[in-house]
């Protein structure tokens, strides 16, 4: 039995109190992790306000957790103690079902997301998942930062590899935050002419920075008509609504707009512009082991990190407030401090 400590919400909206909690045997197929750095996203801030309906508290937040193994179940392969590991979105999946078996275990009917459940995440000093969710880092990244890879950075960077984008293909990323400014970064060095869509001007030179190509205001139709016609794929990383109509005009034929953010109201979408331009509207959570290994992998090749900003763990219910009043620039990342 090993007891962790982790800051905690103990209910909908309630700041995080560190708590000690018993998180039982360690499972023949469970890893169980020391955490050194945990990133914070904005479905941590969903979960703790069970904006979605399906917290259990109190819950311990945190899924782009990075650290080393401090223990592993009987029948774990392939990880040893003392390696550095990260988890990201989802710590277990059933294993056995057509999606598990053919790689996509993200798509599992029963995949456990690290922060539900009653799962504990990584807003502690320890935590566990099954191993074939335990990604091994390569050495090249930056462990200090690499945290938001392992959900924003899989997020962006898997429709890259499933949508089968070609390195001549033209991208738009709407909204240059969290999950966006990393999406410049990963389409940029596929090779993609980028154009970034921002309700901020001060964003404008950031997005540049970061690999965009073009910026257009997503909040100016007029701005938007002029890229009319000229994406093969535009992807959605916010979770506001905006003029989905107009932005869909941005597509070439057969173009796609692919929704990775959490859009919680409903979305126009006229049929009438899918039908005549042979246009679709797709979306996908964060990514399978196979992708987050390889979305790393690809990472350290580019010398791709996250702009992160960072703050002790002691400090979390600061650092949510910071990313709750939209101040971040652009992902957060918890030191451990235990």
């Amino acid at each position: 039995m090993t007891r962790i400590q982790g800051w905690a919400a103990p209910g909908p909206k309630q700041k995080l109190k560190l708590m000690s909690l018993d998180s039982g045997e360690l499972g023949a197929e469970e890893v169980e992790i020391i955490v050194e750095h945990c990133g914070i996203c904005h479905s941590d801030l969903s979960m703790i306000n069970n904006d979605w309906g399906i917290s259990i508290y109190p819950i311990i937040p945190g899924h782009e957790a990075v650290g080393r193994i401090s223990a592993i179940g009987t029948a774990v392969k392939g990880l040893i103690i003392g390696q550095r590991v990260g988890v990201g979105w989802n710590s277990g999946s059933c294993m056995h079902c057509q999606q598990c078996v053919t790689g996509q275990h993200n798509l599992c009917s029963q995949v456990l997301p690290t922060i539900a459940g009653g799962h504990r995440g990584g807003f502690a000093d320890r935590m566990r998942a099954h191993w074939v969710w335990v990604i091994p880092l390569p050495e090249q990244l930056d462990i200090s930062s690499v945290g938001p890879l392992l959900c924003g950075g899989v997020t962006v960077f898997a429709p890259l590899m499933n949508l089968n984008i070609k390195p001549t293909d033209h991208i738009g990323i709407v909204g240059i935050g969290g999950l966006g400014h990393l999406g410049l970064k990963f389409a940029n060095a596929w090779g993609c002419e980028v154009t970034a869509f921002t309700t901020s001007a001060s964003k404008i030179d950031e997005a540049k920075g970061f690999g965009a190509h073009h910026v257009i205001s997503s909040y100016d139709s007029a701005s938007i008509l002029k890229a009319a016609n000229s994406l093969d794929l535009l992807l959605v990383t916010i979770n506001k609504p905006l003029d989905w109509a107009t932005l869909l005009k941005t597509l070439k034929p057969n173009g796609r707009m692919h929704v990775v953010g959490a859009v919680l109201e409903p979305m126009p979408i006229p049929a009438i512009e899918l039908i005549f331009g042979q246009k679709s509207v797709s979306g996908s959570p964060t990514g399978s082991p196979s992708a987050l290994a390889t979305m790393l992998e690809f990472a350290a090749r580019h010398h791709i990190t996250p702009q992160v900003e960072h703050f002790p763990m002691n400090q979390v219910n600061d650092a949510l407030a910071h990313l709750a009043a939209g101040k971040a620039r652009y992902r957060i990342v918890l030191d451990a401090d235990f």
